[in-house]
């Protein structure tokens, strides 16, 4: 039986491409109203555009996840519009890469605040709003280096063991008011970030956004009796990662 959302609000950050983007056609494609958001407003306008031919709903809000008022701007808009949020996909992320003796201290911050403190403010944010209704699913899209360690992608693994720390400890605070917490941790899908993070991966041998989107589905596909904490996807081809 196809999944349905239409009864559902769903917010995706980061979702002007690759990951986010994929995410939110399935989203949509179930029913949910989506609202998207990202820091360049011309590529969550367009993902928005395509839902809306549809004949679908969607909402593109401007938004740098790693900054407080504009995430506080960024779910007022969806109180505004919306009475509830049901479903909150945090996939914002940033990657810079390189040897931690030559890494600039700038670039690590930078890291940190859209991947790790983003996806706190929208955790904080999405289960305020979540509570007030004793449910919702809030999924944290993190990586393979959630849990490993690879050369030249020291802030970036510290970001992603971070938000695997928020993820666990959010899941444990609210599970009793009928909120899940998950996270997927893929390896190598075929993004423009993992493109510039490992130029030496085969293209062809990558995983699709797709891919991803569909551990989300499963999750929401759950009944209210299950939960699953993370979903590791690694692609077949070449080593785990």
């Amino acid at each position: 039986m196809a999944l349905d959302l239409s009864d559902q609000v769903a917010l995706v950050t980061g979702a002007g491409r690759g990951i986010g983007a994929a995410i939110a056609g399935r989203l949509s494609e179930a029913g949910a109203s989506l609202v998207l958001a990202a820091r360049t407003e011309a590529e969550i306008e367009a993902v928005a555009q395509e839902i809306r031919h549809a004949g679908r709903n969607a909402l593109a809000v401007p938004c740098d996840v790693s900054d407080e008022a504009s995430v506080t701007s960024l779910f007022e808009q969806i109180r505004s519009r919306h009475e509830s949020l049901e479903i909150l996909v945090n996939n914002a992320g940033v990657g810079v890469f390189g040897a931690v003796q030559d890494f600039d201290v700038g670039d690590f911050d930078r890291v940190m605040g859209v991947n790790a403190r983003g996806c706190f403010l929208c955790c904080r944010e999405g289960s305020r709003m979540m509570l007030a209704h004793d449910s919702g699913t809030i999924i944290n899209i993190s990586s393979v280096v959630g849990f490993k360690g690879y050369p030249l992608q020291a802030a970036y693994t510290a970001s992603k063991h971070a938000i695997m720390g928020l993820t666990r400890s959010l899941a444990a605070e609210v599970q009793g008011a009928g909120i899940r917490v998950s996270a997927v941790l893929p390896g190598g899908v075929d993004t423009d970030l993992v493109r510039s993070a490992r130029p030496d991966l085969d293209p062809s041998e990558l995983m699709h956004p797709d891919d991803v989107a569909d551990a989300v589905m499963y999750l929401l596909s759950l009944s209210d009796r299950a939960a699953v904490d993370e979903i590791y996807i690694r692609r077949r081809s070449g080593t785990a990662h």
